[in-house]
């Protein structure tokens, strides 16, 4: 998923011929940089307001079984440090660029093949069960991770409201598009707006969430406020933030990645140490704020007890 490479790599070995050979990647790549580079160019302060605004506390907040015995990340750490290319490709840029966001009023539509349909407003689904909080390990396929203290409620909860129809075999989530909100959303660097999706037993396991919040407040715009997916044993990319539609559909959706570049980025994107990025191994990764890949991956994330017998059968490696 990276567009940019990592700090601590030579800018002599960013490109390898394979780059140059896949068109789009290269594409991708380029305008990636330029892009990159007018969004620094044209970076203004957050207003006062925003930027003093105090965090709003999550209440009636229970602690889940659903958690890892591992040190916690730090607010810091998780809010400073990550992917939202909606406000620019370097990590530190959804931080410094996501004041833009308006996340009330808000509301995600519920559609395809369900029973039920209905648009939800954002107050309204945070009701809709119990909110939990779930300490998750999160893993990004650029090979970094944290431990993090999410705020959220199961997603079956909501698929079993709307009562999918025998045709729903998967799920497929959609981001905002709004150019004004969103400033990166002005240039090619992906495919707007940004898709992602799961298989419908995947969305139904228990582990799979809607989350609402960290660290006991609601979730900070950077992080994908007002409601993103938490799917812990797959890479961080399926984990698609800013939700506005939720479509239950027949057919395996297309999804943002796997359109920009197939052969990195597939449907599944279950954290497998055994299968490589071609450009990087994924057999490590680096915990932060460590700046070495030191930390051994797992399997699934670590899920593999409950989530290996999802893929019985299925070949990993094709289906990464």
């Amino acid at each position: 998923m990276l567009i940019k490479k990592p700090t601590d790599i030579k800018s002599s070995e960013i490109t390898d011929e394979k780059l140059y050979r896949n068109r789009r990647q290269f594409m991708l790549t380029a305008s990636a940089a330029v892009a990159g580079a007018v969004i620094t160019a044209c970076k203004k302060s957050p207003p006062p307001n925003v930027a003093t605004a105090p965090p709003q506390k999550l209440e009636g907040v229970v602690k889940s079984s659903f958690t890892v015995d591992e040190p916690l990340n730090s607010l810091k750490d998780i809010t400073t440090y990550n992917n939202f290319y909606e406000f620019g490709t370097d990590k530190s840029d959804p931080a410094a660029n996501a004041h833009t966001l308006v996340t009330r009023p808000w509301t995600v539509a519920v559609e395809g093949e369900v029973m039920k349909p209905k648009t939800f407003d954002i107050d309204e689904l945070m009701k809709l069960a119990p909110l939990e909080e779930r300490v998750y390990r999160f893993r990004c396929v650029e090979a970094w991770s944290m431990v993090i203290p999410w705020i959220g409620f199961p997603l079956n909860e909501l698929i079993k409201r709307v009562e999918p129809t025998s045709k729903a075999k998967y799920v497929q989530f959609t981001t905002l598009l709004d150019r004004n909100q969103m400033p990166e959303q002005r240039f090619g660097t992906l495919e707007w707006p940004y898709v992602e999706g799961l298989r419908l037993d995947e969305a139904m396991h228990p582990l799979a969430i809607l989350a609402v919040g960290l660290y006991g407040q609601v979730l900070p715009n950077q992080n994908g406020a007002p409601i993103r997916l938490i799917v812990p044993w797959k890479y961080g990319f399926k984990s698609i933030k800013s939700i506005v539609k939720i479509k239950f559909v027949e057919s395996q959706p297309m999804t943002t990645w796997n359109l920009m570049a197939a052969d990195e980025y597939g449907f599944y994107a279950n954290v497998n140490p055994e299968v490589s990025h071609p450009r990087w191994s994924q057999a490590s990764e680096r915990r932060l704020p460590s700046l070495f890949k030191s930390t051994k991956t797992l399997m699934f994330n670590g899920y593999a007890d409950q989530v290996a017998s999802l893929y019985s059968g299925i070949d990993l490696r094709k289906n990464y």
